[in-house]
This record gives C-alpha cells, structure tokens and sequence, in this order.
C-alpha cells in the first residue's frame, strides 16, 4: 500500500461506527447516565475522596462532568491519536494527584487501579443502565457487547482489559465483590447535596429547582436498587423514575445536544466527515 493510500484511509478511531458503542453514546440519555454515574462513584470512600480532595467542582458545577463527556466523546468517535493523546493527558493528571484516606489517615494514589476499576464500571454500567431504561432498543446479546468494547476504553486510563468486566454478568459479579467496601460518607453527603442543588450564577440559578427535579434526583432514582439503600434517601419509584426519563429524553435533554451543536465540529460531526455518512450513529445501525 502506498504512503498515499495509507494517508487516504480513513481513521475508525478506537471501536469504529460498527460498534455498539458508536450507536449508544451518541443518545441524549448519556447526559443522565453521566449523573447517575457521580452519584454511584460517590459511594466509594477513597474514590469519593479524591474527588472531593482534589476537585474544584464548587467553582465549576459541570466541569467534571463535560470533561467525562468529553473523554467518552473522544474516546468514541475521535481518531485512534485523538484518543490515546487524551488518555494519556488523563493518565498524566492522574498520576500527579494524591488524596487522604478519611478514616485511616493514609495518603494514596487516586490512579490506583482499584480506583480506576470502581469509576470505570460506575460509569458504564450507569450508562448501560440508564440508556437501556430510557428507551434505547439494546438487546442482552449487544449489552454484553457494550460492556465487552468498553474494555478497551479502560485500556486507555491504565487498566488491563481482561482484569475489567466484559458482560452484564461479569458486572454483576463484581459490584457483589465490591459492595462490602462501599458506602456513604461525609462526603457522599457533599457529591449528593452538590448535585442535587449546584452552584449556579444568573441566569441560570432559576432553573435548579427544575434540574434538580428532573435531571438531578432523576438521575439518582435511576441508581441501582442497593445504591439507594446505601445512600439512605428517598427516590423517585421504579417506574415513575422510567417513565420520567423517557419523557426528559425527548425533551429537556436536547439542551444539552443543541448547545454542544454550536462547537464547530463537535466530535460526532468530526467523525462522520471524516468516514461519511454512513457513519452516523443510529439504533438501525446497531451490529447483531
């Protein structure tokens, strides 16, 4: 193959648009899923404290979540570089930051890969979880897939893919692993309080009392069953939480959709004038 026909080829980035990922990730449930996963991390006593230790959130309310966005967005549809230069921008930031276990006094690494392993399967799983419920046509069979891809995804923070779950059941598995570690603390109460009612300036302090009704508590009520036991507080029922979700996914999480379209391109626009149109994601184009 020539230098010309290599330079030609174009770039499927680290799944491609025939993964199961490439279609999911682009749904409008995701903004969701991304909450839900802040609150499942928060339950996790190191890893919550790194967050709370070494995060300027109260500053920047949605920082950390648009830069998991962002991270889930290069990851999925920027070029095979693109991702390995942002991971290893991450993989960097982490490395440099410390935390202090609350109950022991230890200082520890927060790219420690249990650590790395609970945020990843948070995030996923709430993800899974959430897309699922909303609506999205996922059978178990590219659920599984879903969970399976993604381990190529924790590859880049610095994990070893085959140490991190690759079906629903394997998932499973190690929340019951992980569970007896897990529970609320100080500051769970922060993660909980911050995003139930962040910090906004005008013009859009207004609006909390609706996000927090029908994005923040939304998002919690969507937690696994044993998630909410340990947090201790109130959710919205099963299928009021169902039924809440599938309607803000038609309407207020377009927003978020609409604002992003303004970023010239974003990464999904990137990637389809890089490999065409058929490379939009849609659930028609979901593999078997």
């Amino acid at each position: 193959m020539t230098d010309t026909a290599t330079r030609a080829t174009p770039d499927p980035g680290l799944l491609g648009p025939g993964s199961v990922t490439w279609q999911l990730h682009a749904d409008t449930s995701m903004w969701v899923g991304g909450i839900a996963s802040l609150f499942l991390q928060a339950l996790h006593p190191r890893a919550v404290a790194a967050v709370v230790q070494n995060s300027n959130f109260q500053a920047d309310p949605f920082g950390r979540l648009l830069r998991t966005a962002g991270f889930v967005s290069i990851s999925t549809y920027g070029t095979r570089a693109e991702a390995d230069e942002f991971a290893a921008r991450v993989r960097r930031i982490h490395r440099s930051l410390r935390a202090t276990d609350r109950e022991t006094g230890e200082p520890f690494r927060i790219d420690e890969p249990e650590l790395l392993l609970w945020v990843h399967c948070a995030e996923v799983s709430s993800f899974l979880e959430v897309g699922r419920r909303a609506g999205y046509p996922l059978t178990d069979a590219q659920a599984d897939r879903y969970l399976d891809e993604q381990r190529q995804t924790a590859a880049l923070v610095g994990l070893a893919a085959d140490e991190v779950p690759g079906s629903r059941a394997a998932m499973a598995r190690y929340f019951r692993s992980v569970l007896p570690e897990l529970r609320r603390t100080a500051d769970t109460e922060v993660i909980y309080r911050f995003l139930h009612h962040p910090p906004l300036a005008w013009p859009l302090r207004p609006g909390i009392p609706v996000y927090t009704a029908t994005i923040a508590h939304l998002a919690y009520s969507l937690l696994p069953d044993w998630a909410i036991g340990l947090y201790g507080r109130p959710a919205y029922d099963r299928d009021g939480a169902t039924a809440l979700l599938r309607l803000v996914r038609r309407t207020v999480l377009r927003l978020p959709e609409l604002v992003l379209s303004g970023q010239r391109p974003t990464p999904i626009q990137a990637a389809i004038q890089r490999l065409g149109p058929g490379a939009a994601p849609s659930p028609d184009r979901l593999p078997g």
